[in-house]
């Protein structure tokens, strides 16, 4: 399954609870209480298997060293989101310390909820975060300047593609020409012409808040050197540069390169698609299965490799105000994003942690690793979510104004950008 689809289905339910603390809301039991507070806490993380390893040993390398703050873990219970489950948690007051598993594009409304601790305000807490993540985490920096979430961890999404499918189709599969507009859509015609597929790329084109992080804004943050779609309280896109990835997928769904219905499945693994826009993840999902290559996502006029930006798929972590022991829970938040267990989250899902100099900070682990290389390099250069108010019904504004115009045809595109812009900047504005 597709990382991404996991925003929209339910979390499988089950506990693992990895010490022999009892208690639940916040704290696991114990404590003295409140930002000072030190004793047990409890943790949710993703049900996705290679997380529950990594946080499998995490909190049994905390717990054997802590016999007085041992951590209790779980999976993120069972819920229509873990979004939802989160915000159900913050408003009966029982919500975890840490959510290794929360969505950026959640952290405004969380706040509003006054569900988050601001972490800048532990004594290192502005540093530590800095130093780690360097000039990417000022995009998770909050309007009041306070850091809500930890930057954890992204999937800077490229292009895969088949390269089986490519040589079927008489294209280059080790340098293909997906590198600028023109290139890549010649590239899907000859694709589909050749019949090799029943689609170039396939994105998903259902109305999820969510889905246009894996079409549109890829592109968006390519073409436009790094802008968010929200910045200083107005949106970005009613611009030329907007205009030209909207047109670009325009194309793709009038020529029926790309589907308008949804696929029930994974596009790309079942050869439904040739391409699709994935983060590293995919490698050992995809495996021996799919004789794979990965590039940048296009631009207009192609844009050289280690220029391009894209969109980060990342998840981070946030602290809740139920927490009763903070101080513990900041104690192992700092432990849990640690270049050693950065190390071990690298080795046991390919996921790229938000650290300075990552590529040189793990080299052996690249150089063993060749096929995450690209991906290391392009997390120095991704695009996050506007951290801004109402972010969610931001995205879904847009998404109803992108299926409508550039999936289905339906209005005129400009039309799209004007109208759908000016009805973001009334939602940022809060």
């Amino acid at each position: 399954m597709q990382r991404r689809i996991i925003l929209a289905a339910a979390v499988a339910a089950g506990a693992l609870t990895l010490s022999a603390c009892s208690g639940g809301g916040g704290d696991g039991g114990g404590g003295d209480g409140g930002a000072e507070g030190r004793g047990p806490i409890t943790i949710w993380y993703s049900n996705n298997e290679a997380e529950i390893a990594w946080g499998t040993q995490m909190v049994e390398a905390w717990n054997a060293e802590h016999p007085d703050e041992q951590i209790e873990a779980q999976e993120i219970p069972a819920g229509a989101s873990s979004e939802e489950v989160i915000g159900a948690a913050i408003t009966a007051g029982n919500a975890p310390c840490l959510v290794f598993n929360t969505s950026p594009a959640a952290v405004p409304q969380f706040q509003k909820q006054g569900g988050l601790v601001n972490l800048s305000e532990f004594e290192d807490g502005e540093a530590y975060i800095t130093e780690r993540s360097g000039e990417l985490a000022e995009q998770y920096r909050s309007e009041d300047g306070g850091f809500y979430q930890m930057p954890w961890k992204s999937n800077p999404v490229m292009i895969f593609y088949n390269k089986a499918l490519f040589e079927q189709a008489g294209l280059d599969p080790e340098n293909p020409a997906l590198s600028t507009y023109d290139e890549f859509l010649e590239t899907a015609r000859a694709l589909k012409e050749a019949d090799v597929a029943p689609y170039a790329i396939n994105p998903a084109p259902t109305s999820e808040f969510f889905q246009s992080w894996f079409d549109f804004y890829p592109l968006y943050a390519a073409q436009t050197g790094g802008t968010q779609l929200v910045e200083d309280g107005a949106a970005t896109f009613d611009s030329d540069d907007g205009r030209a990835v909207a047109d670009f997928w325009a194309t793709l769904y009038e020529e029926q390169l790309a589907g308008q219905e949804q696929y029930q499945g994974d596009a790309f693994a079942d050869g439904h698609a040739a391409m699709a826009i994935v983060g590293p993840w995919a490698i050992s999902v995809y495996g021996e299965d799919v004789d794979w290559g990965a590039v940048p996502v296009p631009t207009a006029d192609g844009t050289a490799p280690e220029e391009t930006w894209t969109f980060s798929d990342a998840k981070n972590v946030g602290m809740f105000t139920a927490c009763e022991n903070q101080t513990t829970a900041w104690d192992v938040l700092k432990f849990a994003t640690s270049e050693e267990q950065d190390g071990v989250w690298l080795e046991e899902t390919g996921q790229m942690p938000m650290r300075q100099n990552l590529t040189e900070a793990f080299a052996d682990y690249f150089s063993e690793n060749p096929a995450y290389e690209q991906f290391g390099d392009q997390a120095t250069r991704t695009v996050e979510v506007p951290n801004v108010p109402n972010s969610i019904e931001i995205w879904q504004a847009f998404r109803d104004g992108y299926s409508e115009a550039v999936i289905f045809g339906e209005t005129e595109v400009d039309q799209f950008l004007t109208d759908t812009a000016a009805r973001i900047d009334e939602l940022a504005a809060g």
